[in-house]
């Protein structure tokens, strides 16, 4: 038996990285405590060596070593038991290990299976979660896939090492720069912040440590080829590329480009900015369904409260419009200029002291004061063409 203990120890303790001191000293306590429940009438006076050359053990009893074929046989099936056991636990520590150093950075792996919206990902020596709601809204993937994810969390478990993976994550976004643009792996251009919406838009600022490198420019790549490897692996997911800069002005409009700001209004202590635009600018600026406003806010870390001209001209800048019509109309909903000119006028008529001819006139000087001849969309909507841009030249 020592000569099939020496080998199966020798193997543990190259191939699984596990001591031979802590395999020795498991295997004898698990000896003792074998020996114990074995022969509970011979008490506590029980004691295992284990010769750490020869692997030959031996067991006492009160002091005088035991020759019984019982212990032998107690010794070879514990010894059997612990060593299965050791290997167990060396291979899960050894797979935690391996993946604990991951944390934080991206694994491949292929689809074993979905469980419950669940895809799990096979990566050979232990699997990959990648729940539902870590997956983007465009991702498909299917049995026998490839899948590149962000590890989250890597943790023990009873049945082995979980690896915990996102593709929402925005360190996502961060870990395919770092892969794909050398200034960044090399720490010369430098991510300062990142802000996204899985599957949509996603904004990053960048700087350059060195004054002859173009910290843009370099993320972009010629022709576009690194941010494009980047959106076709996020599967068509736009990129917004932003020039960070620590006056919080400059930021600001930077963030939110390609829009044109007129007007900003810090407000340090609440972390606030009133921003000021032009008609023909404020869809660009809050994108479709707010969505270039709240990344910017999200990247920067400040409220952006954005407004066109109009939205802060009242009532009375329009000519015909006293305090009672003013009154009347804030009654039903209309607050400013902008409000207005959105009006149609069979429905302004029928405000009280409004009438027809009057809501043609007023709407005539509304329009004229509110809304540019390019307009055509409501707050919040963005034209096919601003969306359509390629992902690298937004923002830039």
């Amino acid at each position: 038996m020592s000569q099939d203990l020496a080998a199966s120890i020798e193997y543990i303790e190259k191939e699984k990285g596990v001591s031979r001191e802590v395999l020795m000293e498991a295997l004898r306590h698990a000896l003792l405590s074998a020996c114990r429940k074995s022969f509970p009438e011979k008490g506590e006076g029980f004691d295992v060596q284990i010769d750490p050359n020869t692997f030959r053990i031996k067991v006492f009893l009160d002091g005088q070593e035991v020759d019984d074929p019982g212990f032998g046989r107690i010794a070879a099936q514990t010894a059997k038991q612990v060593i299965i056991q050791k290997l167990r636990e060396a291979e899960r520590e050894s797979i935690f290990s391996e993946y604990s150093h991951k944390q934080g950075d991206i694994v491949s792996g292929s689809v074993h299976r979905i469980e419950k919206k669940a895809i799990i990902v096979d990566f050979g020596k232990t699997e990959g979660i990648l729940p539902a709601r870590e997956q983007s809204p465009v991702d498909n993937f299917r049995q026998g896939h490839l899948v590149r994810a962000y590890v989250m969390e890597v943790k023990k478990t009873s049945k082995g090492t979980e690896v915990l993976l996102s593709r929402t994550h925005p360190e996502l976004v961060r870990k395919f720069f770092e892969m794909e643009v050398p200034e960044i792996h090399d720490q010369v251009v430098e991510i300062k912040g990142i802000a996204r919406e899985a599957g949509s838009r996603s904004k990053i600022a960048v700087t350059s440590k060195d004054e002859k490198i173009d910290c843009v420019g370099s993320c972009v790549g010629v022709r576009g080829q690194r941010v494009k490897n980047i959106v076709r692996e996020l599967n068509g997911e736009k990129i917004d590329i932003i020039r960070f800069s620590e006056d919080a002005e400059t930021y600001i409009k930077n963030a939110m480009a390609p829009a044109e700001l007129q007007e900003i209004k810090l407000i340090p202590e609440k972390r606030r900015a009133e921003i000021l635009v032009a008609d023909d600018q404020l869809s660009l600026a809050i994108g479709k369904r707010g969505q270039n406003v709240r990344l910017a806010s999200k990247l920067i870390g400040w409220e952006l409260d954005v407004r066109s001209r109009s939205q802060l001209l009242p009532l009375t800048s329009v000519e015909g419009i006293g305090p009672e019509i003013e009154a009347a109309l804030k009654t039903a909903g209309i607050h400013n200029v902008r409000d207005l000119s959105k009006m149609k006028i069979e429905d302004l008529a029928k405000i009280e002291g409004v009438g027809e001819k009057m809501a043609e006139e007023i709407l005539k000087t509304a329009r004229q004061i509110s809304i540019p001849k390019s307009e055509t969309q409501e707050d919040g909507e963005v034209s096919q063409d601003t969306e359509e841009k390629p992902a690298e030249e937004t923002g830039l």
